[in-house]
């Protein structure tokens, strides 16, 4: 029987007459990687300022391993553990001083979490970092030791807000192996990201929030089940052409199909059943147009995000540009 070790009963917050996040319902399940994905002002981060008390919400409940939280969420600080998107540690102290300050909060005698933060720094990649000052590290560096910090206390669940972002690659693909490996090690983890792909690679269960409100809940294999129903085929023409040149007669001998114009020359031609691929060809070719490249789209998660939410990927794009700046 599967397990939930959080669940949320219609989460509301307002701001005023603002409503960031309108009667949320959803449960993590125990050991699993779930993904609360969405564009900026979506609600994610107030959602876990909720979930780890640093908001009280307007209305609605929190229950941890089955008991209610709502009213007393910082009792819930044992089991819980917090990294948000912008660095809390101390730039005047070094790496090991700072995880054994995040240790005292939680009330561990010093013997053992000078022992922990040894540990994690060794396991993190940052035992020679940790002899340094904090304000030296790099943004990976400084990334990696937040999340360390915020399981100094071995906490059943971690709350990730946006935890690749504005890091380089090399850091990133490090911070998701580190991901990973404490989520095979049984911590269940819960993360706002930006980054689809990311959690496509990453997540177990997916949560799409727009505007406050959670749109779709899905394990990842059934999503992109949900989209590869729709059959893709993808079209790079020779020189520049236009959607008007075609799109009309295109519609009416295709009926079934929409256009979606893509990038210059590239368009995607979709439907609900497959079509034969020479009878397309056979149109463009009528009317002159050269197909340089024809192949078969499989739905990434980004399509399934597009599709269910209808915010495209430019916007999605921009977004993370903004938020490496």
């Amino acid at each position: 029987m599967e397990q939930h070790i959080l669940k949320v009963e219609n989460l509301t917050k307002k701001f005023n007459d603002f409503l960031a996040v309108d009667s949320l319902n959803f449960s993590v399940l125990k050991n699993e990687i779930f993904g609360f994905l969405g564009p900026n002002g979506a609600g994610k981060t107030t959602t876990i300022n909720m979930l780890t008390g640093l908001a009280r919400p307007t209305s609605g409940s929190i229950f941890f391993n089955g008991k209610d939280y709502t009213a007393h969420i910082k009792k819930a600080q044992e089991i819980i553990g917090i990294v948000p998107d912008e660095s809390n540690l101390y730039e005047e102290l070094d790496g090991f001083e700072n995880l054994c300050f995040c240790a005292s909060l939680y009330g561990i005698e010093k013997t053992e979490r000078e022992h922990r933060a040894r540990n994690l720094l060794r396991q993190f990649n940052l035992t020679e970092a940790g002899k340094r000052l904090y304000k030296s590290y790099s943004k990976g560096m400084k990334r990696k030791l937040t999340i360390a910090a915020g399981i100094i206390h071995q906490p059943s669940v971690l709350f990730l807000d946006e935890p690749t972002t504005g890091i380089d690659v090399a850091s990133a693909r490090q911070i998701r192996l580190l991901i990973k490996s404490l989520n095979e090690t049984g911590t269940t983890i819960f993360m706002t990201t930006h980054y689809i792909e990311e959690a496509e690679r990453l997540c177990h269960r997916i949560a799409f929030i727009v505007k406050g409100q959670i749109i779709k809940i899905g394990a990842i294999h059934d999503l992109m089940e949900d989209a590869q129903k729709e059959a893709i085929i993808q079209f790079s023409f020779d020189g520049i052409v236009q959607l008007s040149q075609f799109e009309y007669d295109f519609l009416q001998q295709f009926s079934q199909c929409k256009l979606t114009h893509i990038q210059e020359s590239v368009f995607q031609v979709r439907s609900a059943i497959a079509h034969d691929l020479m009878s397309l060809m056979s149109f463009f070719d009528s009317r002159g147009i050269k197909v340089m490249e024809a192949k078969i789209i499989k739905p990434s998660l980004e399509e399934v995000f597009v599709k269910i939410t209808g915010i495209e990927r430019e916007v999605m794009k921009k977004e993370k540009e903004g938020k490496k700046k």
